[in-house]
C-alpha cells in the first residue's frame, strides 16, 4: 500500500529532494514525501480508493500536477514523472550565448557491422547563440568543430576517418553549422534549420532541440542548457568509403547519428 514514484529530470537525471503531495478531490492534503537520492518515493501511507491529484515540487524546477487513481488497493503508483528546470519553458533571455566546450558534448554513433554501436566524440568545437529578442523564430546558432580532434577511443581507428577516406581532414580541417530558422516543435522543444558543411558539401541538416533551463553558476554567470540530435548519411556528405564483410553486411552503417548536449553562457565571452 501507499505512494510511489520516480522523478527525474528532462536528460534523464534523478531529482533528490522533490516533494511529491498527493490532495483528494476537494484540495486535501493527504499524503506528503521526499524523494531519495535515487529520485524515487515509496511512502507507506494508505489511500481510499478514489480519484487524487499528485503534485511534485523541487527546488530549481518548475512544478507537475498529475491525476492518479487509487483502486481498492490502495496504492498510487506514479511512475516515473519529469520536471522541466524552471524558466525552460520557452528559451533563454535574448542576447548572445557562447558555446562552452568544457561542459559540453559533440558526439557521433554509428553502426557496427549491423548488430552494435560505435561512439565517437569531437573534443575540440565552439560556437556562439544568439536568441533574437523581437522574433524567436530568428535566433541563430553557429558551431565550428575541428575534424581532427574526432576520438572514437581508438588510435588506429581515428587515423582512419581523419583520412581521405572520411573525413579528410587535411583537405577540410572545419565543420560547420550555421543556422537558417527556428520552429517550434512542442513543449521546451524546437526544430533549427540550418546548414552542415562536412567533407567539403554543404547540406540541410535539422536539429531537433530540447531546452533544459537556466540557472546561475558558480562563477557569477548564467548558463543555459540544451540537448539536440540529428540523424545524417554519410553518402549526402560524399563519404562513401565501406567494407562489406559476411552475408553482404556493411562494417560500417551508412547513418550517422549526431548527439549534442551544450552548456552555453551569457554573453560573449566565456568565464576565466
Amino acid at each position: 500500500m501507499g505512494l510511489t514514484a520516480r522523478i527525474r529530470t528532462r536528460d534523464g537525471w534523478a531529482v533528490p529532494h522533490a516533494v511529491v503531495t498527493v490532495t483528494d478531490m476537494t484540495g486535501t492534503q493527504v499524503a506528503r514525501a521526499e524523494t531519495d537520492g535515487e529520485g524515487a518515493v515509496r511512502d507507506s501511507t494508505a489511500l481510499a480508493p478514489g480519484a487524487y491529484t499528485v503534485i511534485v515540487t523541487a527546488v530549481g524546477y518548475a512544478p507537475s500536477a498529475s491525476s492518479a487513481l487509487v483502486t481498492a488497493s490502495g496504492r498510487v503508483e506514479v511512475g516515473q514523472v519529469v520536471l522541466a528546470r524552471q524558466g525552460g519553458t520557452e528559451l533563454p533571455p535574448p542576447g548572445a550565448w557562447t558555446i562552452d566546450p568544457a561542459h559540453s558534448s559533440v558526439g557521433v554513433v554509428a553502426q557496427h557491422l549491423g548488430i552494435s554501436s560505435v561512439r565517437g566524440r569531437f573534443a575540440a568545437f565552439g560556437g556562439r547563440i544568439e536568441i533574437d529578442p523581437r522574433e524567436v523564430s530568428s535566433s541563430r546558432v553557429e558551431a565550428v568543430i575541428t575534424a581532427a580532434s574526432v576520438d572514437t577511443g581508438n588510435a588506429a581507428r581515428d587515423e582512419h576517418l581523419r583520412s581521405a577516406d572520411f573525413l579528410d581532414v587535411a583537405a577540410h580541417p572545419e565543420i560547420t553549422y550555421r543556422s537558417n530558422g527556428l520552429a517550434p516543435a512542442g513543449a521546451d522543444r524546437w526544430t533549427v534549420h540550418g546548414e552542415l558543411s562536412l567533407h567539403g558539401v554543404v547540406r540541410p541538416v535539422d536539429l531537433d532541440l530540447a531546452y533544459l533551463g537556466t540557472g546561475a553558476d558558480p562563477w557569477g554567470g548564467t548558463r543555459a542548457a540544451f540537448r539536440a540530435t540529428a540523424e545524417l548519411r554519410r553518402e549526402d556528405f560524399a563519404m562513401n568509403y565501406n567494407q562489406v564483410v559476411q552475408a553482404g553486411i556493411a562494417a560500417i552503417g551508412t547513418r550517422l547519428r549526431v548527439e549534442l548536449d551544450i552548456q552555453a553562457v551569457r554573453g560573449d565571452t566565456l568565464p576565466g
